[in-house]
């Protein structure tokens, strides 16, 4: 079932969203070369903790995981796509990360992913960085009154289908709220003017994941939550919790 939020839940949602900004940017500060990502884990969690709010990452296990999740970060290095759990494995020079955080705060919950890379960059890394954002913002942009599902995902899918990616067919967006998993499901590909209709208080999580090697191919690590490309390539994650109003989208993940 779908859930319209009131005016009211979009600030409350709003205030989550902060700390989620919040969250990973200390995330992003903590990371550099030698930096292991259980540090990283642990940053995130001192600010959820200060900010009194809670994780719905820690704990979650959905259907497909073997164990539930043991941290408040994702952490997803080089050919990791999505859901790495934070280890011992300290980040190397010209590493790609992606950290994925959320936050729960007075029942409503936000959800955000950043990538970035660690001392020297690869520029093919940059381009991949620049890929997801674009699709990103293409795919908020498509979020308005009137639009369908369908609108946000084909503007996804073409910004990565012209820079040649691949995307996990599997994985894409999701509604969010009281939960971190809410209906309708937002497909990074789709066909404009189909799916749920776009209205006023209408909240997702839009979350482009582009593979640089141009494949969808997938598969799950041995920890089982971890996806990693199949050819090795690298992948880059980032998202947002957007509210869609008669104003525009409205970023509820912003700093």
């Amino acid at each position: 079932m779908v859930e319209i939020k009131t005016d009211t839940a979009l600030d409350a949602m709003r205030e989550a969203g902060r700390i989620v900004a919040q969250a990973l940017a200390a995330a992003r500060e903590a990371a550099g070369v030698g930096v292991s990502l259980r540090e990283l884990d642990e940053a995130a969690r001192t600010v959820l903790t200060k900010a009194g709010a809670g994780s719905p990452f820690l704990g979650y296990q959905p259907s497909f995981a073997p164990t539930p999740f043991p941290a408040v970060l994702c952490t997803s290095v080089n050919d990791a796509v999505a859901h790495g759990v934070p280890t011992d494995y300290r980040l190397r020079d010209g590493d790609l990360v992606s950290v994925d955080c959320g936050a729960e705060l007075d029942g409503w919950t936000g959800d955000a992913a950043i990538s970035f890379t660690v001392g020297t960059p690869r520029p093919a890394d940059l381009a991949l960085i620049d890929a997801t954002q674009r699709a990103l913002d293409a795919g908020i942009a498509a979020a308005v009154p009137g639009n369908r599902i369908g609108d946000i995902s084909h503007a996804i899918g073409a910004i990565a289908e012209a820079a040649r990616c691949g995307m996990p067919a599997d994985f894409g967006g999701h509604g969010i709220g009281r939960s971190m998993h809410e209906d309708p499901h937002v497909p990074n590909r789709g066909r404009p003017r189909r799916g749920f209709r776009l209205r006023h208080g209408l909240t997702l999580a839009i979350e482009p994941m582009l593979m640089a090697g141009g494949h969808d191919d997938y598969y799950t690590a041995l920890d089982g939550w971890t996806l990693r490309t199949t050819d090795g390539s690298r992948a880059a994650h980032i998202e947002h919790t957007i509210a869609i109003t008669e104003e525009g989208p409205r970023i509820l993940t912003l700093p």
